[in-house]
């Protein structure tokens, strides 16, 4: 449950619905996890919009060396490429499509060196 100003980044519940069953879950025998995961994602999705440094999340984000300490394993360990892949999936299906393009498209800009 938010107990804070909604922010334009924070994930609906409908969306919080379709991305928790996918994130990591607690590992047993450890502690228990004392900040929402829901916060964790909406101050990660604060951070990447904004450009903001971690350093430098709004206080009434979880710390920022917590929300970084959920982040960076996220990315060691493919769950941010497992959850891209999931709702790039989802996506496409909705959209009649393949779940795997067939084609790409690259662009690219030339400049002379100095």
């Amino acid at each position: 449950m938010i107990i804070r100003e909604f922010y334009s980044t924070d994930i609906t519940d409908s969306q919080w619905q379709l991305v928790e069953p996918h994130l990591p879950k607690a590992k047993t025998g450890g502690r228990k996890w004392k900040t929402s995961l829901r916060e964790i994602l909406n101050a990660i999705f604060y951070m990447l919009r904004t450009g903001c440094a971690w350093r430098l999340l709004p206080h009434d984000f979880p710390k920022w060396r917590t929300v970084y300490g959920y982040f960076q394993p996220w990315h060691e360990d493919g769950t941010w490429k497992k959850l891209n892949r999931i709702f790039r999936e989802k996506v496409r299906l909705k959209a009649g499509r393949n779940t795997h393009p067939s084609a790409g498209c690259l662009d690219s800009q030339s400049l002379k060196k100095a």
